[in-house]
């Protein structure tokens, strides 16, 4: 018997599952973590080493460049990370559908305005979006609170205003342009979306308490694979801001930072190839010194809601035709809208 949860507006299915062949639970692979853990050892060991040419001044400048920012960044990581886990852990679902509006344009910025005061890394949003959905929380709220969460929580902003001291309009730029990011694709997906473009997949991790498992125990593995995950990802962010002032020349970076439009779709370009986590970024777009403050917000803006490994988990849980779509335009209005908040702010 179903029962209609006045709330949300949803039907909620009974409980149990329908007959069919057995859901065969996968451990998720580590193939990846390993693969960045053994790059940055390789790193590490590399830069430890007393081999000759690494006293050379471009080394000890990229050496010198690429700890800063690993070191700056690693606090915000790990307490974003705990604080993920921790509320993946030990917040129920269910709670979002009994405080967001009935009415879906409503719920749409209240789920962009949650994101900002439940921190979660860009690489837990997605299946946050996907248990939000399975749980009644109509498909324009999550994916607002998908772009929000790791763009505007507390951890992120506190890490951009380290970043860049004495400059609170940055954080105040940040905070507006990723949140209006957010509402405007939630109502983009209620005006233009198609269910068909969906194709949400149950699958493993690490994505709200599950019954007979200890609370404390699921913490423990969303912080490790949080951290782990992102930690990766952090390090390799590191060495690719580190190479591109070190090893780029002068007369290439002034091509793009010359003018306005060239800076921002450049920056916002390198956003999405770097894909560093959100609770580092601010201190990789500090680094870019050479780069306009409106050009460094939209790398800010688009890094935590477009990159490559963000449209990759996107594809694999909501399917392609869903990812891409999203993607691109989550790239656009991203854009457009640091500009517009840039050039009143910054």
């Amino acid at each position: 018997m179903e029962k209609t949860d006045e709330l949300v507006g949803v039907t909620e299915r009974p409980a149990v599952a329908p007959a069919g062949p057995p859901v065969r639970r996968v451990r998720p692979r580590p193939s990846g973590t390993a693969v960045l853990a053994l790059a940055a050892g390789t790193a590490v060991v590399l830069l430890a080493a007393g081999t000759r040419w690494l006293d050379q001044p471009a080394v000890q400048a990229w050496r010198t460049v690429c700890l800063a920012i690993t070191v700056q960044a690693l606090p915000f990581l790990l307490l974003g990370t705990a604080l993920s886990g921790a509320i993946n852990a030990f917040v129920p679902a269910e709670l979002f559908t009994r405080v967001l509006p009935k009415r879906a344009a409503l719920a749409v910025p209240v789920a962009g305005v949650a994101g900002a005061v439940l921190p979660g890394c860009e690489c837990a949003s997605v299946p946050v979006a996907s248990s939000l959905i399975r749980r009644g929380v109509t498909p324009a709220a999550a994916f607002a609170f998908l772009l929000s969460a790791p763009a505007i929580n507390p951890v992120v902003l506190t890490a951009t205003a380290v970043a860049f001291p004495g400059n609170p309009a940055m954080v105040a730029a940040r905070l507006l342009a990723s949140l209006a990011t957010a509402a405007v694709m939630g109502w983009l997906w209620l005006w233009l979306g198609k269910e068909e473009w969906l194709r949400p997949l149950l699958r493993p991790g690490h994505t709200g308490h599950r019954d007979g498992h200890s609370r404390w125990t699921e913490f423990r593995l969303g912080f490790q694979h949080d951290f782990l995950h992102a930690g990766g990802f952090l390090v390799l962010g590191a060495m690719a801001a580190a190479t591109f002032n070190v090893a780029v020349p002068r007369a290439v970076l002034d091509t793009f930072s010359g003018t306005p439009w060239s800076a921002v779709l450049f920056l916002a370009v390198l956003a999405v190839l770097l894909a560093v986590c959100s609770e580092a970024d601010a201190f990789v777009a500090a680094s870019l010194t050479g780069f306009p403050p409106t050009a460094r917000l939209a790398f800010l803006v688009v890094g935590p809601m477009v990159d490559l490994k963000l449209i990759a988990l996107q594809a694999g849980t909501f399917g392609r035709a869903f990812a891409w779509r999203f993607s691109a335009a989550t790239t656009v209005v991203a854009v457009a809208l640091s500009v517009l908040t840039g050039g009143a702010l910054l």
